[in-house]
């Protein structure tokens, strides 16, 4: 069992004392310099299992996951209120501290999708899509440029400041659609879905992240394809851990874990195939090859380059 005498653990136990004491977790330069500090104590590559993580690390761990959920989703909704005050917001994104690492995790999430399908995607949903929904935003823009983004979140104002991001743009305002429901309660409609996507702090400890898994599961159209967001080593202390275990009625094909500032490790899943004589919902749509990224300079980053990602084998 690893412990707080393990240093790593004892100094991430140190930053969480340090951000359980704040006042409160709005972006402030003292919260912004602790959780700095706790994402690059956990970003570089660690032989940390969190199953061998001794009961009290374990708790510790848990908490840490809320406090960084709650401070994130308060980051995203400050920049969100000052995106959205200007005319065209989807000019701004950069102003976002880490809206490069999203235009990474986006381009490595489609590069993995085009590797796993050639066609596109007719429409996708995204489960937790919060006030900034920057993943959304970046494959409609740059990867995917004719799919129907539907994002879901339980928050009907995360979902407010989300719309008004996109509400300028002639194309994005049609194509992105936000939806104020509990995705436990959404059912035949995910059968609608070529790909489905799963944010990272849905599911905030193993038992609701399996649940939202076997929900998903049961109404997902067989052969569609489920994108998830988990952690690896150190990293786990800041997001939820997705195992391979966890996936019941997916065919898991691969597990991506980048050790660079890139924090989400990202799995790729199909949902299996129901008993012959089940008919699979698509959208009718012409076969097309995927479309290659328009986006930025992101050509010089590779991210399926192994110097910078382990896979696992399955």
């Amino acid at each position: 069992m690893v412990c707080q005498e393990e240093p790593l653990v004892a100094q991430i136990a140190e930053l969480y004392e340090k951000i359980s004491r704040l006042e409160n977790l709005k972006p402030s330069k003292d919260v912004n310099m602790l959780f700095t500090q706790l994402v690059l104590t956990c970003m570089p590559p660690s032989p940390i299992d969190v199953p061998k993580l001794c009961r009290r690390v374990q708790e510790m761990r848990s908490k840490l996951i809320r406090l960084c959920g709650e401070a994130e989703g308060l980051l995203e909704s400050h920049y969100s209120t000052i995106l959205g005050s200007f005319e065209n917001p989807l000019d701004h994104l950069n102003i976002f501290p880490y809206f490069n690492n999203y235009l990474k995790l986006s381009q490595l999430e489609f590069d993995i999708l085009s590797r796993h399908s050639t066609d596109v995607p007719g429409r996708v949903a995204f489960v937790g899509s919060g006030p900034l929904p920057l993943t959304s935003i970046v494959l409609a823009l740059y990867h995917l440029t004719t799919t129907s983004f539907h994002n879901y979140d339980i928050d009907p104002s995360a979902n407010s400041m989300a719309s008004s991001l996109v509400s300028s743009d002639p194309d994005l305002s049609e194509r992105m659609l936000f939806h104020t429901t509990d995705i436990m309660n959404v059912t035949d409609e995910l059968k609608d879905y070529d790909v489905v996507f799963l944010a990272a702090l849905v599911g905030m400890d193993k038992e609701a992240k399996v649940q939202v898994i076997d929900h998903l599961a049961k109404y997902m159209a067989p052969g569609a394809v489920l994108m998830l967001r988990s952690a690896h080593g150190a990293r786990a202390f800041l997001y939820p851990v997705v195992d391979r275990s966890d996936l019941n009625g997916f065919e898991v094909l691969s597990v991506f874990h980048p050790t660079d500032e890139v924090i989400n490790s990202v799995v790729i899943a199909r949902r299996h195939s129901s008993p012959v004589g089940a008919q699979l919902h698509h959208q009718d749509l012409a076969p097309m090859r995927l479309p290659r990224c328009k986006c930025y300079d992101l050509q010089v980053f590779n991210p399926l380059n192994h110097a910078n990602m382990i896979e696992e084998q399955r």
